[in-house]
Formats: structure tokens, C-alpha cells, sequence
């Protein structure tokens, strides 16, 4: 029997995600998307169209395309598992949703290539147990526009890395989940 979760709000709002069985796979709940989405439009005065998305673990999408249906300009997802991959693609496709991109790899040699591009927000939610994060740290700022944010959902609440501030933190279940930005560049 197949699982769906549903975009919470924006132009998709009502749309089924389809959540395939994988391991550490593990859909953002509505709940916690529409508390992450509350505090991206406080924190952007509702200014999302301008805004390039890093959804490094996509998973189900539903981060992405939640994204996607608030009006970011552009949405890249990285995700390694196949199924996965073509079940993001598949929806996409539905969507018409052009401003998705999907790069299919392990996130730590995708954001090696990425190295040219800058975004406002990277969503960060890896397979719990699988210790992704103390690893990614150093190689966010590269990636993050000035005062950029981090989204990281985690098992624990993770420590607020040197250069960067903790906006907002919450937690629902067993999952920890944390808005972090970046230190505006001094010059």
C-alpha cells in the first residue's frame, strides 16, 4: 500500500507526495514543514520569489516542493536513491514544476560541484545515525549567499557551529529541527 503526505500550502497546496520505502527516508511531518514555513516568511517578509533552495537529502521532495509551491525562483534537489530519484521526477513532471532541479548523487560529492552556485536556504536532513552533519558544517558557507539559512533536521539538537546564529529551534517527536543563519560576510 502506498504512503502520501500532502504540500501544506502555495500553488501545489493539496498535492500528494508519494513516500516510497527506503531506509533513513523519513518525510518532513505537515506540522513541522508549516512551522518551518512560518518562520522563512518572517524571516524573508514573505518574500520568497527571489529565493534559490538547496534540499540536499530530498527524500520525498516534500521540502522542495514545498518550496517550490511558496515561489522560490529555483529549487535544487540532490538525493542518491534511485526509486527515490524517480519518484521526484515523476511529481516534477506533474507539477510543471520547472524551477526543480534534480541532481542524483551522495550530497557531500554533489556540493563539491556546486561550488559556483549560492543559495539563501539549504535544507539539511539526513538519515538519522548516519553522523552527516558535523561533515557538512565546513562546507555550507561556500554555498550560502550572505545571511543565508540552514534548515537542519536532526535525531538531537545540534550545536550551533562558530559563524553562525540559531534563529529558531523546535521539536516534534523524535525529530530536532533548527533555523540557522550565516554571519553576513564582513568586508
Amino acid at each position: 500500500m502506498k504512503k502520501y503526505i500532502r504540500i501544506v500550502a502555495g500553488q501545489y497546496r493539496r498535492t500528494p507526495i508519494e513516500v516510497i520505502e527506503a531506509q533513513g527516508l523519513r518525510p518532513t511531518p505537515d506540522r513541522v514543514r508549516e512551522t518551518l514555513f512560518n518562520w522563512l516568511n518572517y524571516f524573508w517578509s514573505g518574500q520568497f520569489k527571489d529565493k534559490q533552495v538547496l534540499d540536499l537529502f530530498a527524500g520525498s521532495g516534500a521540502l522542495g516542493f514545498e518550496a517550490a509551491s511558496r515561489g522560490v525562483a529555483h529549487v535544487q534537489m540532490v538525493e542518491n536513491n534511485p526509486r527515490a530519484v524517480a519518484t521526484l521526477r515523476a511529481l516534477r513532471d506533474k507539477l510543471h514544476a520547472d524551477m526543480v532541479r534534480i541532481h542524483v548523487g551522495d550530497a557531500a560529492v554533489v556540493l563539491g560541484r556546486l561550488e559556483a552556485s549560492k543559495f539563501d536556504l539549504i535544507f539539511v536532513d539526513p538519515p538519522f545515525g548516519a553522523d552527516w552533519i558535523p561533515k557538512l558544517w565546513p562546507l555550507l558557507p561556500n554555498l550560502l549567499e550572505p545571511n543565508g539559512l540552514v534548515y537542519i533536521e536532526a535525531e538531537n539538537t545540534v550545536s550551533c557551529p562558530e559563524g553562525y546564529t540559531l534563529l529558531r529551534q523546535d521539536r516534534a517527536g523524535a525529530v530536532h529541527y533548527q533555523l540557522f543563519q550565516i554571519a553576513a560576510l564582513q568586508k
